[in-house]
């Protein structure tokens, strides 16, 4: 077996070479109880920084998504401690000075781009950042739509920007006021409240698992 020698959390480690860090770290003998969610990329909650032998550079990257190296020097990040302001989004309007009233750090980006060289999704966060300076709600909603929380663009940020919070809070203006409302969705909502669907669910509800189990088998999809 190739093996390679990896530093976790300051220590030696020999693990087979092509684990990600995260399969890397369980096969050296940690357990994963924080800093470990979906291990597909989509959570955020295995951010990781590490660096490589001969390289000044710290590098920022996902655990589940991110292969190990000779000699790599790992550290692992349980979460991003970051400030979230309190808010309601009913009161809010999806309005231009709406994400820097109440995340005003923003005004201290000095375009330095590390957030943007810190992304593990390799989205351009200071262009966002940007976009919240100007207001424009929708631009932030799609520069920042595969964000997956992780924080690293904060920690990094000498601005101390809690970006994943504007990010979320900027999504939310977007989908609450700014995005179209399907038609078909408003229809089966209302068809819901009308009570179309009670009998069926509460039939549901009466049947036993092998019956849900043979129901899900013999369900109709459409083509």
């Amino acid at each position: 077996m190739n093996e390679i020698t990896v530093f976790i959390m300051g220590k030696g480690y020999r693990v087979p070479a092509g684990l990600t860090i995260m399969k890397a770290m369980e096969y050296a003998g940690y357990r994963l109880a924080r800093g470990c969610g979906c291990r597909g990329g989509y959570c955020g909650a295995c951010a990781t920084v590490y660096r490589l032998p001969g390289d000044y550079k710290l590098y920022a990257d996902l655990a589940c998504q991110t292969p190990v190296q000779d000699g790599m020097y790992i550290a692992q990040l349980p979460f991003t401690p970051a400030e979230r302001p309190a808010y309601t989004l009913g009161d809010l309007k999806a309005e231009g000075q709406t994400l820097l009233a109440l995340f005003p750090e923003l005004a201290r980006c000095v375009a330095c781009n590390t957030c943007t060289k810190a992304c593990p999704q390799k989205l351009e966060v200071m262009d966002a950042v940007q976009a919240s300076l100007r207001g424009d709600i929708r631009g932030v909603a799609e520069f920042t739509f595969d964000c997956v929380s992780c924080g690293l663009c904060t920690m990094r940020c000498p601005a101390e920007i809690s970006h994943h919070h504007v990010w979320q809070l900027a999504r939310r203006l977007n989908g609450a006021y700014l995005t179209p409302r399907a038609e078909h969705v408003q229809t089966r909502v209302a068809e819901i409240a009308a009570g179309k669907f009670k009998a069926e669910l509460d039939k549901l509800v009466t049947m036993t698992k092998d019956e849900l189990v043979a129901a899900y088998k013999a369900r109709q999809i459409e083509a």
